[in-house]
């Protein structure tokens, strides 16, 4: 047969100026309990705020110095020792008395000259309250935890989710995977920028510019179902093959629902994934596509998308082209304000143009990923 280990025994503080008092009730209690002794308020307070608080305090209230309301007001107004039950031990027998200590926090009121097995009884039924209040306390602990854990497991799980995604839109394209990070940056960047413009102001929140920056990644997801012919090709599309090439954003939004659908629900990050996978290719003044959207129709987070996305190809090297100068490029972004881009947003992005040149230059494409790349191309038709 297992023995199980012995409890721990509970410890009480018995708080009295009168030594008679304190030998009578430590007597009393300690073949049940660990007891601890104070003769005055102030070594009280000390006791319960020390390393080792006590599971329950038996306090005198006619004591000089500190009285015992004192002491418990003090006790109740920290949080190390507020939940600390307390229980009067006094020769008042007042009704007022009695209220008043209850008021304060006590959660009991015994009256001298003592009667042992009344002390006793409201002793063990006090600890019992506290060992179950502790047991909750413990469990709402717990439990906070693992909310907070599963909740950072379901972010980290999206995230790596996304950049799977994209990474395999990115195998299949002329892009590199940090045309992915540097865009993710610089809709990030351009958003918090925004954030207090009263056109923007009640739609970039920071929660809002979160899910931006996490759902930014699958603006290309669509390329996956365009050929390699049409999507690896160096020189300029044909009008039948850039009309192919324009069906990527349908096909991004499309994969993003169909996956939201097999799930059976709706995802605050893959809502705008799709807004931006869709519309990103839309343009100010109603000449871009899919739907040849204008103005205010583009939602935001496509028109920000469109602003960095831009950018980034103008800079960026390909295997099929040198990156263009950030000065030239800002030159072309500015010429668009007004037809390709929310003008307000070229005004913001001339004002982060500096900022824009240093996210490009920390995730800048090596010579051994534009290799890659060289070696992803298909052959040349004969």
């Amino acid at each position: 047969m297992t023995e199980t280990a012995p409890r721990t025994k509970a410890t009480i503080l018995v708080v009295d100026d009168m030594p008679d008092n304190l030998t009578l009730i430590a007597g009393l209690l300690r073949g049940l309990y660990r007891v601890v002794a104070a003769n005055n308020g102030e070594k009280a307070i000390a006791i319960a705020s020390g390393e080792h608080p006590p599971d329950l305090i038996l306090l005198d209230i006619m004591m000089p110095g500190l009285s015992g309301y004192d002491v418990c007001q003090r006790l109740k107004a920290q949080p190390a020792t507020r939940d600390i039950p307390i229980i009067f031990l006094t020769a008042m027998t007042g009704t007022e008395d009695e209220t008043k200590g209850l008021e304060m926090g006590a959660v009991d009121f015994i009256t001298k000259p003592v009667n042992p097995p009344v002390v006793l009884a409201r002793v063990a039924t006090q600890l019992q309250v506290k060992a179950a209040a502790d047991f909750l306390k413990d469990q709402n602990v717990y439990l906070e935890a693992e909310v907070k854990r599963r909740g950072q497991a379901l972010a980290a799980i999206q995230d790596v989710t996304i950049l799977a995604m994209a990474s395999l839109a990115e195998t299949r394209d002329n892009d590199t995977g940090n045309h992915i990070r540097r865009t993710q940056h610089y809709v990030r960047l351009l958003a918090r920028h925004l954030q207090s413009h009263p056109r923007f102001r009640d739609f970039l929140n920071d929660e809002t510019i979160d899910l931006l920056f996490k759902s930014a990644p699958l603006h290309d997801i669509g390329k996956v179902g365009i050929p390699d012919r049409i999507l690896l090709k160096p020189g300029r599309l044909t009008p039948e093959e850039f009309e192919i090439m324009k069906t990527h954003c349908q096909l991004g939004r499309d994969a993003i629902q169909h996956a939201e659908d097999q799930l059976g629900i709706q995802v605050d990050f893959l809502h705008y994934a799709k807004e931006i996978a869709y519309s990103h290719q839309e343009k100010w003044d109603g000449s871009g596509y899919p739907q040849g959207l204008a103005g205010d129709a583009i939602p935001i987070s496509a028109r920000l998308m469109a602003v960095a996305d831009v950018y980034d190809a103008l800079i960026s090297r390909r295997v099929y082209k040198e990156g263009m100068p950030h000065a030239q490029a800002i030159a072309i972004i500015c010429q668009g304000r007004g037809q390709h881009f929310d003008p307000d947003m070229v005004d913001a992005f001339v004002t982060l143009s500096d900022q824009f040149q240093a996210i490009a230059q920390r995730y800048t494409d090596s010579d051994a990923e534009l290799a890659r790349k060289v070696q992803q191309q298909p052959p040349a038709p004969t």
